[in-house]
């Protein structure tokens, strides 16, 4: 943009203006169409919505990085440290989505599991008369692995 005069580059900002101003109607346009708004009881697949509305905003994002920052006029190793990174950044984001949602479903799956009571006869114990007793201890284990004694009241086994 530096040789060109100021009413031309004037001129390319206008267009420029208008081009992302265009973009952006036809993106509210598709949202207000796919959610039924301007024709009543047509909606569009929210897939095919969503991914219209990704790549127009990837467009002018695109649009406004190389024509507003100037980055068509760069050289490409300067293009490329600027853009790395925002695409690393993408990215991690959607790893960390991935990873979440995968946490979230592990640890409703742990939630959900049934406890597992464990009875075991102790014949060690003698009573007072002499006589071997059959004490019986009720062990639940809960979601979490850890072993409740719940034939006393106790809270937890040691």
């Amino acid at each position: 943009m530096a040789h060109l005069s100021y009413e031309e580059a004037k001129k390319t900002a206008f267009k420029g203006f208008v081009l992302l101003g265009i973009v952006t109607v036809v993106e509210v346009i598709i949202a207000l169409l796919g959610k039924g708004y301007i024709v009543e009881g047509f909606h569009l697949p929210r897939s095919i919505m969503y991914l219209a509305m990704i790549i127009l905003s990837l467009y002018k994002a695109y649009f406004i990085v190389y024509e507003f920052m100037h980055m068509r006029y760069e050289v490409p190793g300067l293009v490329k440290s600027v853009l790395l990174p925002t695409l690393l950044l993408i990215w991690a984001i959607i790893a960390f989505f991935s990873e979440g949602h995968t946490w979230n479903v592990w640890r409703a799956n742990v939630n959900d599991r049934p406890k597992l009571t464990l009875e075991k006869m102790q014949m060690h114990h003698k009573d007072p008369v002499g006589e071997p007793a059959a004490k019986t201890n009720v062990i639940t284990i809960d979601s979490l692995h850890q072993a409740v004694d719940t034939s006393n009241g106790n809270k937890g086994m040691h």
